[in-house]
């Protein structure tokens, strides 16, 4: 189903990107040196289409380093509890032995249920 969808969806984007490659196939001059603008030196001649494709991939490769960037402090933060939560799951697994027997066993008389005493910590 979502393969389905997907190509529902980037069908039209493929034809769309068809015809605006096929409509600009003419050739234009891509400049790069601002001060010498009849004989630049850094020039080169392409179709348009090939200079707005390498606009958008480059718009994406930007803005996928930035949003990397952007998210360090979250991953770091990810990284740090998934540490905390390993240190504690070993911590529970070498306390384990030393938990009550049984789970409802409570003081004569009263609802306060029986800890027993851990070990004291190294």
């Amino acid at each position: 189903m979502i393969r389905f969808l997907k190509s529902l969806l980037l069908l039209p984007v493929a034809a769309i990107v068809v015809l605006l490659a096929v409509a600009n196939r003419a050739p234009v001059q891509l400049s790069f040196d601002p001060v010498n603008v009849d004989a630049p030196v850094f020039s080169v001649n392409l179709p348009l289409y090939a200079i707005l494709f390498g606009a958008v991939a480059l718009g994406i490769v930007v803005g996928g380093v930035f949003t990397w960037l952007g998210q360090g402090r979250v991953r770091a933060n990810a990284r740090h509890h998934r540490r905390e939560a390993t240190r504690y799951e070993r911590e529970a697994n070498r306390l384990r032995p030393y938990a009550p027997d049984a789970p409802g066993q409570t003081y004569p008389g009263t609802s306060v249920p029986v800890r027993t005493a851990l070990p004291a910590p190294r």
